[in-house]
């Protein structure tokens, strides 16, 4: 387990801040950095506490927040660690389209494209990049109850992840974010999406074996890691004859 003496108190940082504001901002700079990766423990409360100057108390809302976050995760007995994406986490807080009747499980992914690109107009305005720079551009339908339903189209800066190549990303043992948080060390902790009303144009109608013009939905998503860096553009074209999007909100604390 990492030890505290890298910390310093922080007390007289405060300035008027709440002192647990403090706190968390330094532990995500601590899980940012890697002092703390995925799925690695933290120190104790207590020792984290001494450790900052603050009390037991001021530590726990920090962390509280941060658990709430799906940044960190409180294991009964064990302790406290930072959170890991798996695909029980996709699902419920990435994965938003289900049956009309409710029934909610994981995609099965296939790999239509894998290329290298140039940055179009609108992925480099969602991405805060400047258009023509290099991006990897991966094309996915995603598979429910047997039925093509989702055409993902993913472009990522290239520069953000040196190395990805088609064989590393086809052969990921576990969900795309859980590729990028243990191979680049980059963490989506959340994204912001706008979802709208569209014909089916050519590529999509192709992947999904819809006619071409065909009404779906498709939602406009970027995935944002920590002190919210935009690190992945998605455009999900959604056939809604029997799934339908489905935002589960969670409950207030």
């Amino acid at each position: 387990m990492p030890s505290t003496t890298h910390l310093a108190p922080i007390a007289q940082e405060a300035g008027g801040a709440p002192l647990y504001r403090i706190v968390k901002r330094k532990l995500l700079r601590d899980i940012e950095t890697g002092r703390y990766p995925a799925g690695g423990a933290l120190p104790s409360e207590s020792e984290l506490a001494a450790a900052f100057g603050v009390s037991i108390g001021t530590l726990r809302h920090a962390v509280d927040e941060l658990v709430a976050e799906h940044i960190l995760v409180r294991r009964q007995g064990r302790g406290t660690f930072t959170a890991v994406h798996t695909a029980q986490r996709f699902l419920f807080q990435f994965f938003h389209v289900e049956r009309s009747d409710g029934l909610r499980e994981a995609p099965q992914v296939e790999l239509v494209a894998f290329e290298r690109v140039r940055m179009d107009e609108e992925c480099a305005q969602a991405l805060g990049v400047r258009a023509g720079e290099p991006a990897i551009q991966v094309d996915n339908r995603l598979l429910l109850q047997g039925h093509a339903v989702v055409h993902d189209r993913i472009t990522v800066p290239a520069l953000l992840f040196k190395g990805l190549t088609e064989k590393r990303f086809r052969e990921r043992p576990s969900t795309i974010y859980h590729l990028y948080q243990t191979e680049f060390g980059i963490t989506v902790t959340r994204a912001h999406e706008r979802a709208r009303a569209v014909a089916a144009d050519r590529v999509a109608a192709r992947v999904l074996g819809l006619p071409q013009g065909m009404p779906v939905m498709q939602v406009r998503r970027t995935a944002l890691s920590f002190g919210d860096k935009p690190i992945e553009f998605r455009v999900s074209t959604i056939d809604t004859t029997r799934h339908e999007y489905v935002h589960l909100l969670s409950r207030p604390a």
